[in-house]
C-alpha cells in the first residue's frame, strides 16, 4: 500500500497541497478476517478521496478474538477514537467489501445523513428497501452524537443499520442519497454467511 500511495502519510491520512479542503473526513472501516478485501478497497479508495481533494484519514477498526462479531461496537469505538484525535466534520462508515464505481459520489457531508451505496452490483443496483442505510454511510459529528451512534445490542451481521435509520428519522433527519447512476458500488466476492435473524442481547 505504501508503494501505491506514496503521498499518504503514515497512519493513513492525506490532505491536498494546493488548497484548503472544505471537508475533513474520517473513514471508518469495520474489519474482520478480510485482508485481501481491505487491501483492494484501500487501493481504490485512496485515489478517489485524493481526486475529490478531501482532507481525510482512514481508520481500520478490528474486533479481535473469535467471538460473535459486533459491527456496531467496532464502529462506535472507532468514532470515539477519531473524535478524540482530530476535528473531523464528517464520518464515513464504510464496509470493507464495497468498491465505489464513480468519482462523482462525493465522500463529504451534507445537511442530513447521506447513504452512499444506493446501488450494489450484487443487488442489481437496486435499493432493496427505504430503511437501508448500510454499506457506506456518511454522518456529520452532530448526527452521530444526537443519535448516540449505532446500538451495541446487535450481535452477528445486520440490524444495527436499520436501528440507526429509525433513530435518525425520529430526530427529524431525512436520508440523502446520490442519483442511482452515481451511487454505484461493486461488492467483492466472499463466502456468504447463512442468513439469520439478528441477535439482540
Amino acid at each position: 500500500m505504501e508503494i501505491e500511495n506514496k503521498e499518504v502519510k503514515f497512519g493513513g491520512f492525506w490532505s491536498p497541497k494546493n488548497c484548503q479542503a472544505r471537508h475533513k473526513v474520517a473513514i471508518i472501516i469495520p474489519y474482520r478476517d478480510r485482508k485481501d478485501h481491505l487491501f483492494t478497497l484501500l487501493s481504490y479508495l485512496h485515489p478517489i478521496l485524493q481526486r475529490q481533494q478531501l482532507d481525510y484519514k482512514i481508520y481500520v477498526s478490528e474486533q479481535i478474538g473469535n467471538g460473535t462479531f459486533n459491527k456496531a461496537i467496532v464502529m462506535n469505538a472507532a468514532f470515539i477514537y477519531a473524535l478524540e484525535q482530530d476535528n473531523y466534520n464528517c464520518y464515513c462508515f464504510h464496509d470493507v467489501d464495497l468498491i465505489p464505481e464513480d468519482d462523482r459520489n462525493m465522500y463529504s457531508c451534507g445537511r442530513h445523513p447521506k447513504h452512499m451505496s444506493i446501488g450494489v452490483d450484487e443487488m442489481n443496483y437496486v435499493l432493496q428497501y427505504e430503511e437501508l442505510i448500510g454499506g457506506v454511510l456518511i454522518l456529520k459529528t452532530e448526527h452521530v452524537l444526537a443519535s448516540n451512534g449505532y446500538s451495541n445490542l446487535y450481535w452477528g451481521w445486520g440490524a444495527e443499520d436499520d436501528d440507526l435509520y429509525y433513530r435518525l428519522k425520529g430526530l427529524g433527519y431525512k436520508i440523502e442519497r446520490p442519483p442511482l447512476k452515481i451511487g454505484r458500488y461493486t461488492m467483492m466476492k466472499h463466502k456468504k454467511r447463512k442468513p439469520q435473524l439478528w441477535s439482540k442481547r
